[in-house]
């Protein structure tokens, strides 16, 4: 059988061509555009090839007068061969493409052609004579055009690819590169056999078996039909950010060094797998949400979708960040970043730690204030109550000597009785105070924690505030001015306790605003405003300075020194917030003093 190197070659051609889809889709490369414009392509090299085999068992069964009609039918994929690569490169640019009309433009050349081939024996525009040796075919005038439009369009594709290569990774890309090349072999080969070698149509096809090979490695070992950027291959795999990039179907298109190392797996042996056909999103614990919802939300919109998740087995955090990859509005792949937020965690649980420390430390001292006045406050009824016994007891001696005194008159017995009664009526009085005091201290030192709300009058609140505070601004010999413009009855809901102690510290403050300075006075004022309460304690001493105002309820800042640990304001602003859904703000004027506004929801 004559050319029987040659109908071997094309059959290797064939099956290797085979071999490479059978890889693409062995990897898991899903049907997306730019796969189905490699397999359109793959496809009419296949039938090309598959139309010379036949030619050549027709030339050696039949007879050579009938080699051109199997070429009527080989030609058809031969004329779509660069159409196809231009959707390949079109596609590579676009990342994804919707049909217009103007693709209908491109098969204009190749329908003519093949009109033109069909009917060859009637005008002779395609070929004049046809053998399978090229030296020995006589072209018409039309297959000029069709050869300009061919390699014109060659052209167009492979300019694409440069264009596209370089604007991706400022560089040649090594993807590009292998398919560009494997495009131009059989294209040089070709204008070769038609203009300097003396050889056949078979040459061409059969040189498609190194564009194969350069197609197969382009896309098996340097991921060709992935939308992996690739430009970003290096620095990210110097990044200590875990990066994942899959295409619409969650099939794995790329992942850097850090990801590997993690996750404990390479790259290899994920590239083309489906994300969730895989063991390690099992260990992967999401706080809230699930990382296959977020990616699915992801591709319908250009949102960044975010996880808290953790690993099994291990103390490893990480905030994940979802978004689409998006081309002209195209979703065309999912971008999967985990930040490692476990030592900022570490960190968040030690500060927290201090906090506790820190508001432990201000609780403690507050206490100790709080004995301070306690021990003063309760000394004097204490002597006072001591004062009446001594009094009762010397009437009821002078009693007990009047019972058998003839000169003692009953006027004079009344009298000693009204003596005692008064007695007693103080001790009654100081009794009352200090039940008070108890109460307002085992409120403020036992029930510091209670968030329970209850509801209390006005009146209440400063009752407690003024008995605890009372020891303070005697020592500092400030007066405090309560000023009620609303009813004393009017009624807050909340913790009551924890109300007593941000007016204190609002009181402590203003008594330090005045540097120890004398016979100072500070206002307590409650007031309406907008249908709230609205509570001031006003000095008018030393002023806040601007650099502390701008920080005053957002940070832990004190003007204290090591005496102060900033937590009472910020702490207080906390509290009014967080358990009366209230509101704290300021005024206040270097030199000229400061007002504190505490603004309450009334009940």
């Amino acid at each position: 059988m004559q050319s029987f190197g040659y109908f071997i070659a094309l059959i290797v051609t064939v099956i290797a061509e085979l071999i490479v889809l059978y890889f693409i889709r062995k990897r898991g490369n899903k049907r997306n555009q730019l796969v189905i414009a490699f397999e359109l392509t793959m496809l009419c090299m296949m039938l090309w090839c598959i139309g010379l085999i036949i030619q050549i068992l027709v030339i050696n069964s039949i007879s050579p007068d009938y080699a051109v009609y199997p070429d009527y039918f080989t030609y058809l994929p031969v004329v779509l061969t660069p159409v196809a690569l231009f959707f390949i490169s079109y596609i590579f640019v676009k990342k994804e493409i919707h049909f217009k009309k103007w693709f209908l433009l491109l098969f204009i050349v190749p329908a003519i052609t093949m009109i033109v081939l069909w009917t060859n024996d009637f005008h002779h525009l395609f070929y004049e004579y046809y053998s399978v040796n090229t030296a020995e075919t006589t072209f018409g005038p039309y297959f000029y055009v069709h050869s300009l439009y061919t390699y014109g369009l060659f052209a167009v594709d492979i300019i694409m690819l440069l264009r596209a290569s370089v604007k991706q990774s400022s560089m040649l890309s090594k993807q590009s590169l292998l398919i560009i090349l494997g495009s131009l072999i059989p294209i040089v080969v070709n204008i070769l056999g038609m203009t300097v070698i003396d050889t056949n149509i078979y040459v061409t096809p059969i040189s498609f078996i190194v564009t194969i090979l350069f197609f197969g490695v382009a896309i098996l070992r340097y991921n060709f039909l992935s939308i992996a950027p690739i430009a970003l291959k290096r620095v990210v795999d110097q990044m200590s950010d875990l990066y994942l990039v899959l295409n619409q179907d969650c099939i794995i298109s790329d992942c850097n060094k850090p990801f590997e190392k993690v996750f404990k797996t390479e790259k290899n042996s994920l590239i083309g797998k489906n994300l969730f056909d895989l063991n390690f999103p099992k260990n992967i614990i999401a706080q809230k949400g699930s990382l296959k919802a977020c990616i699915s939300s992801a591709k319908k919109d250009e949102k960044v979708y975010k996880l808290q998740v953790a690993l099994k087995n291990t103390e490893k955090h990480y905030n994940v960040e979802i978004s689409g990859i998006y081309e002209d509005g195209n979703c065309i792949g999912i971008l999967i970043l985990f930040k490692d937020i476990t030592q900022h965690l570490i960190d968040m649980q030690n500060l927290e730690k201090n906090q506790n420390t820190l508001m432990e430390r201000e609780r403690l001292a507050s206490l100790g204030q709080m004995i301070g006045g306690i021990a003063h406050n309760l000394k004097t009824p204490i002597m006072s109550i001591s004062g009446a016994a001594d009094g009762l007891e010397d009437l009821i001696t002078e009693y007990k000597k009047s019972i058998d005194d003839p000169e003692v008159t009953k006027e004079d017995h009344h009298a000693i009785a009204d003596d005692m009664s008064s007695w007693i009526s103080k001790i009654r009085t100081y009794d009352s105070y200090m039940s008070d005091v108890i109460t307002a201290v085992k409120g403020q030192a036992v029930n510091m924690n209670d968030e329970k709300p209850i509801l209390f009058t006005v009146k209440e609140l400063l009752n407690r505030v003024n008995i605890l505070m009372k020891h303070e601004l005697k020592n500092a010999l400030v007066t405090l001015n309560i000023d009620y413009k609303v009813s004393e009855n009017t009624q807050i809901l909340g913790n009551i306790n924890s109300l007593v102690q941000v007016i204190n510290n609002l009181i402590s403050n203003a008594i330090q605003a005045y540097n120890g300075k004398p016979n100072q006075s500070i206002d307590l004022v409650v007031d309406s405003k907008d249908n709230k309460l609205l509570i001031s304690v006003i000095d008018h001493g030393c002023g806040i300075s601007k650099e502390v105002q701008d920080k005053l309820f957002s940070q832990m800042i004190t003007t204290k020194g090591q005496k102060g640990t900033g937590l009472g304001l910020f702490m207080s602003y906390s509290t009014i917030k967080g358990h009366f859904k209230g509101d704290m703000n300021f005024e206040s004027e270097v030199g000229k003093g400061t007002r504190f506004n505490i603004l309450l929801p009334k009940e």
